[in-house]
């Protein structure tokens, strides 16, 4: 009974540990093609309005 108990906890932890990776290349991917298609248009990053002031500002990849 331990040993299935031991193995379902290994399985449920490869799977979040997967999920985990799988999600981080996703976000890592999207960074890059994001980053590109700045490079290819020549924009040094993208205007977002702020809600409060009205003013557009250049969003920063930490301010996310």
């Amino acid at each position: 009974m331990a040993q299935i108990i031991f193995l379902a906890i290994l399985v449920v932890g490869g799977w979040m540990i997967y999920r985990k990776f799988v999600g981080d290349a996703e976000r890592l991917t999207a960074r890059s093609k994001k980053a590109e298609r700045e490079r290819q248009t020549g924009a040094m990053g993208t205007l977002e309005k702020d809600p409060a002031t009205g003013e557009y500002r250049v969003r920063r990849e930490d301010d996310e």
